[in-house]
């Protein structure tokens, strides 16, 4: 029998190793029965792109916040001094900002835990399924807006006759206007969801069976919460707050549209970076907030937290 050209061509390349092969082929067979190999391959990509984006423009970060500006030129000194640093600690009000600005970051975490918990307990443990997952959408639906929308929205309602001030004058009370308490009403607000949907999560993973070997025990609903429920969704509660904490932390838009004349760590770096053009300045204030976030994220690390993000 006479076998054709393409045939024996075919046959040929079959025959002969690594012939008529394509790359891919090639890559596939080299990486098979190596899983390490293959992962490594995978990841390179992004992990590359993270190390490039994210910790190099963290270390320069660093870096600059041990220069310095010339006052004269306005051009940088690529000298080593701990000038900026000196500034930030010693001088009254850069301290002022900082506990400030930890205070509403704790103050913003704090409200929303309280808000957060019933509805997300709500949610968990007695809605149904529908009304479960339409609470989840309403929960999501803040979201969906522009983030100036809904801070301008708020300086409305602040302001004199606005909603706030309708709503609490038959109390003989005012509005806040605008300040400190106006940005933590604000900031609780815009990161309420971020600590709704951890805490929902959490209770939805608890076991009915717990709960009902707690009741078959002798244990009240009081004690069944606080023996059962409440230390198993602690995590997820951690887990909500490294996100109300670290956005209020760097938040400065809130705080120019609502807090009136106060003043956050954001804001003044934003000023150094556009008036008053002062980089290393305004990379060495930006450091506290990512310590302080390293040294809490090292804190609660041992929780189980981080298993929750």
């Amino acid at each position: 029998m006479v076998t054709s050209g393409a045939t024996a061509r075919a046959f040929a390349d079959h025959a002969v190793p690594g012939r008529g092969r394509t790359l891919a082929d090639r890559i596939s067979g080299f990486t098979h029965g190596r899983p390490r190999l293959r992962l490594a391959a995978l990841l390179s990509a992004p992990l590359t792109w993270f190390g490039v984006a994210y910790l190099a423009a963290l270390a320069a970060l660093f870096v600059s916040a041990f220069w310095t500006i010339d006052d004269f030129t306005g051009q940088i000194v690529r000298v080593w001094n701990v000038d900026n640093f000196r500034t930030l600690f010693t001088e009254g009000v850069y301290r002022t900002i900082t506990l400030r600005t930890f205070g509403v970051a704790l103050a913003v975490t704090a409200i929303d835990a309280l808000i957060a918990f019933p509805m997300a307990y709500y949610m968990a443990r007695h809605a149904s399924v529908r009304a479960q997952r339409a609470l989840v959408i309403a929960t999501l639906m803040p979201l969906w807006a522009s983030y100036l929308v809904k801070a301008y929205s708020w300086r409305t309602m602040l302001a004199d006759n606005g909603v706030v001030d309708w709503v609490l004058r038959p109390l003989g009370l005012h509005t806040p206007g605008y300040g400190v308490t106006a940005t933590v009403m604000t900031l609780s607000y815009l990161w309420l969801p971020y600590m709704i949907l951890p805490v929902h999560a959490g209770l939805e993973q608890i076991p009915q069976s717990l709960v009902e070997a707690s009741a078959d025990l002798g244990a009240r609903g009081w004690r069944t919460f606080r023996s059962v429920i409440f230390p198993a969704v602690v995590p997820s509660l951690i887990a909500g707050s490294i996100f109300t904490f670290s956005l209020s932390l760097g938040d400065y838009i809130a705080v120019q549209i609502v807090g009136g004349t106060s003043q956050m760590l954001g804001n003044v770096v934003y000023t150094n970076v556009g008036a008053a053009n002062n980089l290393p300045f305004a990379a060495t204030v930006a450091t506290v907030p990512v310590v302080i976030i390293l040294l809490y994220l090292f804190a609660v690390r041992r929780t189980g937290a981080l298993d929750n993000l």
